[in-house]
């Protein structure tokens, strides 16, 4: 094996593993090294494996509440064991479909451990376990990691196994009966619907007087409201200061309070996975460890990029995606650029919640002339015909000077599926003229969209 790439690519997650199918495909000669599992914290740790986990739920919380739909059933169990069981085949069948992938675009993937050593005459100098390696061009996608705030007690819980993180409790064996999650973002959100469904109790602490930190306001509302009446409690505007063997203490109004959980779960958000992987020898740019990048993913260090979660744009695997093309075409020399206008969001829960663009309130702190129109749900017949007293909305953000689109916010099944013809409309600066002319399917939840721009006014 030659020692000498055109692109060395550091991380096998969704924007390394991309990078390298891309940059291989185009002739280039690429490696890309990963020291753990091919296809990154998404593919093992995230985004999929709780993905399967929320439809094996769903499907048993379905069944429980299908009687109105002619649905009967007697003596349901969730085997939440056998769940896990399944997110375990579905992780490996996918993970080995992206090796595949990878080796048949031509890429070597390297099993190592990667760190940045040096710029030299013929490019820049890796070094995995004792061996040098030469990339003409460099790009680091190393993700992220959970953050770990310096909270009383913390360390000593994630030793003891009393808190945990994300990585933990996808390989959990048995329900907890009552979880306490530290954080009320996306992914906290996600594992509160999951478990709340498999019935255990969960209690929620979150610093910010809202959960779904950056998604639209009445969007977090109603999963709040929703999360609730599965019996979930929320702690809002409170603070954790310490964690004992047994409980969790925080601060709300001024007063400490303290739950007793049989799990806590540290839900706080990640930080970019920099640390001890060498940028500083060849004088990259950082900034609280987000490596600092340039509308082609490049560094301050010609021919060096860093794409995905390590760069702190924005910490989601379809990003990095684009973000890893972005920089392939740069190296090629083909004219690209990474905009972040418009990428989705998403909360898997049921429905689901897609966000993208601009919020009313972003838009106009952004200086639009901007208006929201807002449709229920149940203005589509599909919808209606799936849920039964099902909850939700579609609401566009329109500039009034223009009619062009600036954001769209979905709670409604599917909405995951559709939130993308949201970001094509912001893309394309289409408005609520061209929204009107593009023909939906009938019935589909996505034709909330057409409602809304014929209720535009």
């Amino acid at each position: 094996m030659s020692s000498t790439f055109d692109v060395i690519i550091i991380g096998g997650g969704p924007g390394g593993y991309f990078a390298a199918q891309e940059a291989a495909k185009a002739g280039l000669k690429t490696a890309v090294f990963e020291e753990v599992h091919i296809g990154g914290t998404c593919l093992n740790e995230g985004c999929v494996p709780t993905k399967t986990l929320l439809n094996s739920v769903k499907i048993y919380k379905h069944a429980k509440e299908g009687a109105n739909i002619g649905i009967k059933a007697t003596g349901l169990e969730y085997d939440h064991k056998a769940a896990v069981a399944r997110k375990e085949a579905v992780i490996k069948m996918l993970v080995s479909g992206v090796d595949r992938s990878v080796k048949k675009a031509g890429a070597e993937i390297i099993r190592k451990r990667a760190v940045i050593k040096e710029k030299a005459a013929e490019g820049f100098v890796i070094e995995a376990d004792g061996e040098a390696y030469t990339g003409k061009n460099l790009i680091i996608a190393t993700g992220s990691v959970t953050s770990v705030p310096p909270i009383e007690g913390l360390k000593e819980a994630l030793a003891s196994g009393f808190a945990v993180t994300s990585r933990e409790l996808l390989d959990l064996q048995e329900v907890p009966k009552h979880l306490c999650i530290i954080g009320a973002g996306v992914i906290g959100l996600e594992f509160a619907s999951y478990f709340s469904a498999a019935g255990a109790k969960v209690t929620m602490i979150e610093m910010l007087d809202h959960i779904g930190v950056n998604f639209e306001s009445e969007l977090s509302s109603l999963m709040q409201k929703k999360l609730e009446k599965a019996g979930c409690e929320f702690f809002l505007s409170s603070a954790v200061k310490s964690l004992t063997a047994d409980s969790v203490c925080y601060e709300k109004d001024g007063q400490m309070c303290e739950v007793k959980p049989d799990l806590v779960m540290l839900c706080i958000g990640r930080r970019p996975n920099s640390a001890n992987i060498g940028y500083e020898n060849i004088r990259i740019t950082a900034e609280r460890g987000a490596i600092r990048t340039d509308c082609h993913m490049q560094t301050n260090v010609p021919g060096v990029y860093a794409v995905g979660d390590v760069n702190g744009k924005i910490a989601l695997a379809h990003t990095a995606y684009r973000e890893a093309a972005v920089a392939v075409n740069h190296i090629l020399g083909i004219k690209d650029t990474m905009r972040y206008e418009a990428v989705p969001a998403v909360i898997y829960s049921d429905p689901e919640l897609a966000s993208v663009g601009y919020t009313l309130e972003n838009a106009k702190a952004a200086g639009f002339d901007a208006k929201a129109v807002r449709v229920d749900a149940n203005f589509s017949g599909r919808f209606l015909a799936e849920n039964e007293a099902g909850e939700g909305f579609l609401k566009l953000i329109v500039d009034k000077k223009s009619e062009r689109v600036l954001g769209m916010h979905v709670c409604s099944t599917y909405a995951s599926e559709f939130i993308a013809q949201g970001a094509l409309a912001i893309e394309a600066g289409l408005t609520i003229r061209d929204l009107k002319e593009i023909v939906y399917p009938h019935p589909t939840v996505c034709e909330l969209i057409r409602e809304a721009a014929f209720s535009y006014k």
